[in-house]
């Protein structure tokens, strides 16, 4: 393998850790996927822990891990990780000179944001040679090409430190970039060379010290592999440089690390000796469930809402007496914002933070407030036909100090300066394509009325919604 005259990574293991045929490849793949493991879930997808070996090992493993990338996803960049299994060196390196290719064709290097994170810290570094024959990244690259196409823009990033003070400070280079927008992909192994039975114990002890999210959690795990003296155990997680990175962005932030699949060389069935075997794990991190609201009572929602507002206006309504259920989500402390579309334009929005009262109270007060908001004409009787509702339901408030921990999309923001407050739904942001400073800026002057640059000096919290709506379509 070489770089040729564009300066492009060539596949490298090509040949051997997968087939260097396209056709073959893509058959090998579409197989894998076809015979790993579903997860179903709803929740928004962050990051992937994905093993690194032949694929005739460990394949089905990370077509576990790749198959949670929702179909034609359209990512603005995907970040891949892989500790070095050949150079050691205090950092990360980042490759900016070209292109990176497999089988399957060419996949377009982010240069520029390589070259932003190369300005932005001394801990990233340009190692090109680390690049040149490492495999732990370049066998992630099929897969993602086989889930997404090619394209996508891949920042491919080669960890060459020992030293978990240095992973928090690529944590902290990274984290403007850990956004809902771009998927990182952690590549590792698990245990290294003990006998089967030994490496599932081990593999589980990490797996289970990863999914707390909690970086001294999993170096006291790799110590206690250790401490065990387990036969032939040569390292419990061969990218842990890679997997403590992760965990430094994640740490104290509201994601959820779920175990997909797992499986070790032992159980190849063409290659599976039981003695000296190599570990698996699959291993997605998600947005963590805001609130679980079931269909039935989503329902509910609206119904109250509609009812609440049809009384409002002088329907006779017959409305069922509640659950005594504490655990409905009506019956919890939430905050709501009702919003009333007539033939599909907006005609009110209004609503609040939970305090004291619970959803029941909060959906059936703004319901009714939301059928005269002052920048709309009053809902009247004969509107009710044609019209349609959307119910956001908001979690407690959390105070911030930094916009670092504002999300854009995902967050809704609160200000509060004195007298003075305002808020925007996180759907706001979607709607109008803002920035995150123009989302700021907006709801300082025009909501808070404390000036376009007013949140800089106040008080910030964040919130997150989820969205209770009938089925019609509205207009944004």
């Amino acid at each position: 393998m070489r770089f040729n005259n564009n300066k492009n990574r060539e596949p490298a293991v090509a040949g051997q850790f997968y087939p260097s045929s396209s056709s073959t490849l893509r058959n090998e793949l579409e197989e894998l996927f076809d015979g790993a493991v579903n997860v179903k879930t709803s929740q928004p997808l962050r990051a992937l822990i994905s093993p690194h070996a032949g694929y005739i090992f460990s394949g089905e493993v990370a077509a576990a891990a790749f198959k949670q990338i929702p179909a034609n996803k359209n990512y603005q960049n995907i970040f891949v990780l892989a500790s070095s299994h050949r150079y050691t060196f205090g950092g990360a390196a980042i490759y900016t000179e070209g292109n990176y290719e497999t089988p399957l064709g060419e996949i377009p290097v982010n240069k520029k944001i390589g070259k932003q994170l190369l300005a932005s810290s001394s801990v990233f570094t340009e190692h090109d040679a680390s690049h040149l024959y490492e495999h732990s990244l370049e066998v992630q690259l099929p897969f993602l090409q086989h889930r997404l196409g090619n394209d996508f823009t891949l920042v491919p990033i080669i960890l060459g430190t020992h030293s978990a003070g240095i992973c928090k400070k690529l944590a902290k280079a990274l984290r403007p970039y850990f956004t809902p927008d771009n998927l990182f992909i952690i590549s590792t192994d698990f245990s290294h060379y003990p006998s089967y039975e030994n490496a599932k114990l081990a593999d589980q002890l990490t797996a289970d010290a990863i999914c707390k999210n909690k970086p001294k959690k999993l170096l006291k795990a790799l110590e206690k592999n250790k401490e065990k003296k387990i036969g032939n155990l040569a390292t419990s997680l061969c990218g842990w440089t890679s997997v403590l990175t992760l965990l430094d962005l994640t740490k104290k932030r509201d994601f959820e690390f779920k175990q997909l699949a797992y499986k070790n060389s032992g159980d190849s069935q063409l290659y599976g000796e039981k003695d000296r075997v190599v570990g698996y794990w699959a291993i997605g991190v998600y947005e963590k469930a805001v609130f679980e609201i079931s269909p039935s009572e989503k329902q509910e929602i609206l119904q109250l809402a509609r009812n609440s507002i049809a009384r409002f206006l002088g329907e006779e309504i017959r409305e069922k007496r509640p659950e005594k259920s504490k655990n409905s989500i009506l019956n919890q402390k939430a905050g709501a914002f009702i919003s009333i579309y007539i033939n599909n334009e907006l005609r009110g929005c209004i609503g609040g933070f939970a305090g004291n009262k619970t959803l029941r109270e909060m959906i059936k007060r703004f319901a009714v407030s939301a059928t005269n908001d002052q920048r709309f004409d009053p809902i009247e009787p004969s509107d009710l036909d044609n019209m349609t509702l959307e119910v956001s339901v908001l979690t407690p408030l959390k105070k911030i100090k930094s916009i670092d921990e504002f999300e854009l999309g995902k967050h809704g923001i609160y200000i509060k300066s004195g007298l003075n407050s305002g808020t925007f739904l996180p759907q706001v942001a979607e709607k109008t394509g803002w920035s995150k400073e123009e989302f700021l800026g907006r709801c300082a002057k025009n909501k808070a009325g404390i000036g376009w640059d007013g949140w800089k000096t106040a008080e910030l919290y964040t919130y997150e919604v989820v969205i209770v709506k009938d089925d019609q379509e509205k207009t944004s």
